[in-house]
């Protein structure tokens, strides 16, 4: 008699189904914990830099507006006055939309502080504008000086700077997080299929030895006992047929639960390099952040190198004031001299050949005209040569916004790389609960192939009645064999 304490076979079968399922739900449920986390962190850094972008566009509108306050200064002309005004009316519009993102508390003080003083320098520039308007440019240019605006300046870019800091100190601390959060997901993944893998070949193995050992005590039975039932050879021939191909059927379905089992921790595999692929993702998304920044940078050294541009343009705007006094004056000395020299020589008549020097001092006069004519045209070409270096410095600060318009692309792709990859391991958890399902329609057929040799059994128990000890015993091994099952 077979011990029936044991473990019956459907039992063994039942918890080797389990385990892997278990694990697989475990592994589902924090792998969708990690993806919230990684889906969190990503809108923390895609706020992040929305804000780094408008404290740059914030520090830009600035120095335009100080920019084009000291070319009005210099050069009362209204492309400054307007690009004063339309500066202006970017910076309210940047800090509007800043004051609404922000939401960290040091950030918002950080904000506040530098609030007060963007005002203040606007509020001078205003000032500035307002007395060149009226006439006083004299009194502008001094006031600009003694009020000392570069100073006020440089506090408002030192306030940028310092929220600048702060909010990449946050891009950072979301990044770790997301490294974090990534990193949890692929080792979680990992230990589930190693979990599941270890559960399944132990079971596996555990069932397959319970099988073959009391499949091979009970067949050992069967044939001590069919040696006693030889007059009914011809019943018992097709009962052994139908046995054999029971027994072909159940080699066949073990095959495939074997199959199935591979399958299962290819799946797992794959799983997990879905994982190192979302991570890759990641990363490269991460790299991508930090060439925006770069290109950032880039675009400030591009605006600084405008600012000089212009500079050097108004210095030699008032270089050409003077020049153009002086051919004015000389003009109406000329003037006066031919005037002079015509009514002398209207009085002297014949002695007006005295007055030779006088129409020699008059050509010197030209001279001069003409030679300060002559650098009037230099310095005018110069002044076309710094325009155009002002345009090409300006395209390539436009340039510099493409690239980081283009880098910003870049991210949005990777961080959609990262959630494909992600669906990737979704359907591939899926696959295996598939293929576990498929297993336990494979050992249901080997259930029913066991209840089919069972019913041979049957049958050749009514074979020979003359045998009655050895149908007995031919029957009691068919009902262990039952019962293990």
């Amino acid at each position: 008699m077979l011990q029936r304490k044991q473990l019956k076979l459907r039992q063994l079968i039942a918890i080797g189904y389990a385990v892997p399922v278990i694990a697989l739900l475990g592994a589902a449920t924090m792998a969708f914990i990690s993806v919230n986390r990684v889906k969190e962190t990503t809108a923390t850094v895609a706020h992040a830099n929305a804000v780094l972008y408008e404290i740059n566009a914030i520090s830009v509108d600035l120095n335009v507006i100080s920019r084009t306050t000291r070319g009005y200064l210099l050069d009362r002309n209204d492309e400054f006055r307007q690009g004063f005004k339309t500066a202006k009316s970017a910076y309210e519009a940047a800090l509007a939309r800043l004051d609404a993102m922000i939401v960290d508390p040091s950030q918002r003080k950080n904000l506040e502080n530098m609030k007060p003083l963007a005002t203040a320098l606007i509020t001078l520039n205003q000032s500035f504008v307002e007395q060149v308007e009226q006439g006083k440019q004299a009194e502008a240019v001094e006031a600009w000086r003694r009020e000392n605006g570069r100073t006020q300046a440089e506090a408002v870019a030192n306030a940028l700077s310092v929220m600048d800091a702060h909010e990449r100190k946050l891009v950072q601390a979301a990044h770790e997080r997301q490294d974090k959060a990534l990193n949890d997901l692929q080792r979680l993944l990992v230990w589930a299929s190693t979990i599941s893998l270890i559960a399944s070949g132990v079971i596996g193995t555990l069932v397959i030895r319970r099988a073959s050992q009391q499949m091979s005590e009970a067949a050992s039975t069967i044939a001590s006992s069919t040696t006693q039932i030889a007059a009914s050879i011809e019943e018992q021939e097709r009962s052994s047929s139908h046995q054999a191909a029971s027994v072909s059927q159940t080699t066949t379905t073990m095959d495939e639960l074997g199959a199935s089992s591979r399958q299962s921790a290819e799946q797992a595999e794959a799983a997990a390099a879905g994982a190192q692929q979302a991570l890759t993702l990641a990363d490269n998304g991460t790299r991508a952040v930090e060439r925006t920044i770069q290109g950032m940078a880039t675009l400030k050294t591009k605006v600084s190198a405008i600012a000089e541009q212009i500079l050097r343009l108004s210095e030699q705007t008032s270089q050409i004031g003077s020049i153009s006094g002086l051919v004015s004056d000389l003009a109406n000395q000329t003037n006066m001299l031919a005037l002079n020299a015509a009514v002398e020589a209207v009085r002297a008549g014949e002695h007006g050949k005295g007055f030779s020097v006088v129409a020699a001092e008059i050509r010197k006069l030209a001279d001069e005209s003409k030679k300060s004519a002559e650098r009037i045209s230099d310095l005018v070409t110069d002044i076309q040569n710094a325009i155009n270096a002002t345009v090409m410095a300006t395209d390539e600060g436009t340039k510099t916004v493409d690239e980081g318009v283009r880098i910003a692309q870049e991210t949005s792709d990777a961080f959609s790389g990262v959630a494909m990859a992600i669906n990737n391991v979704v359907l591939n958890n899926q696959q295996i609960s598939l293929n576990i399902k498929q297993q336990a329609i494979a050992i249901q057929q080997v259930v029913d192939a066991m209840n089919a040799l069972n019913v041979a059994a049957k049958e050749t128990t009514g074979g020979i009645s003359q045998i009655r000890i050895g149908t007995q015993r031919l029957n009691e091994a068919a009902q262990n064999l039952q019962a293990i099952v």
